[in-house]
C-alpha cells in the first residue's frame, strides 16, 4: 500500500518536473527561431530589442505556467485529469513557441518596408 502511495506521490510531482522540462526547451527554439529569424531578414537594433522583450514575456508566461502545475499537482485531480491537461498544455506550450517565433517573419517585412 505505501508504495502504491509513494508512487503516485512520485506520478504527481512528475508532471511539474515534466513541464519544467517542456517550457525550458521550448524556450530555447524559442530564442533560436526569433534570432535566426531577425538575422536572415536583416534586422535592425529595434528588432534585435523586439527580440529581447518578446523573449522576457515569454519567460513571465512560462514561470506562470510552471506556478500553474506546482498547484494542480498540489489539489485533489486524478492522474487521468492530470495527464490529460498536461497533454494539452505541452500541445498548447509548443505551438506558441514555434508559431510566436514565425510572427517575426511579417513583422521583419514590414518593418524592412517601411524603414529600409
Amino acid at each position: 500500500m505505501a508504495t502504491a502511495l509513494g508512487n503516485r506521490t512520485y506520478q504527481r510531482k512528475a508532471f511539474a518536473k515534466r513541464i519544467s522540462t517542456h517550457l525550458a526547451a521550448s524556450l530555447v527554439v524559442f530564442c533560436l527561431l526569433q534570432i535566426g529569424i531577425v538575422a536572415k531578414t536583416g534586422g535592425s537594433l529595434v528588432l534585435h530589442l523586439g527580440v529581447i522583450v518578446a523573449i522576457g514575456g515569454y519567460a513571465v508566461a512560462a514561470r506562470g505556467l510552471e506556478r500553474r502545475w506546482q498547484l494542480l499537482e498540489r489539489g485533489g485531480l486524478p492522474d487521468s485529469g492530470l495527464a490529460v491537461r498536461f497533454r494539452r498544455d505541452v500541445a498548447q506550450l509548443w505551438a506558441a513557441s514555434l508559431l510566436g517565433a514565425l510572427l517575426w517573419i511579417p513583422v521583419a517585412i514590414i518593418f524592412r518596408f517601411l524603414f529600409g
